[in-house]
């Protein structure tokens, strides 16, 4: 088993978006949700270092960021920072589609 290095940059990635929204502009809401999906992220990067098929929490993390940055960046258009963790969240979800498509390893 090795460490999920993408799930946990992935979180480091969504948590200093929220950090930064607030620094920037001085948006709690920004902050929160940063917070709470970055966290939600690392837990699940955790629970898939432990368990590579223990895709489950990262799924819904991801998901609902790609859905709701999505949704944001196609009204907006802007890049930051919609666009930027709209397009992390749909490269984590397809990255956690291929590991729930891999074989498991005996080890």
């Amino acid at each position: 088993m090795g460490v999920e290095w993408f799930g946990f940059g992935y979180a480091a990635l969504v948590a200093t978006g929220g950090i930064i929204g607030y620094a920037k502009a001085g948006s709690v809401p920004s902050l929160a949700a940063g917070l709470l999906f970055g966290g939600l992220a690392g837990l699940g990067a955790y629970q898939m270092s432990q368990d590579p098929k223990n895709v489950l929490v990262s799924l819904i993390a991801s998901g609902t960021l790609a859905g709701v940055m999505g949704y944001r960046f196609y009204n907006s258009g802007k890049m930051m920072p919609a666009g930027i963790i709209a397009g992390a969240s749909i490269l984590m979800l397809g990255r956690l589609g291929f590991k729930m498509l891999q074989k498991p390893h005996d080890t």
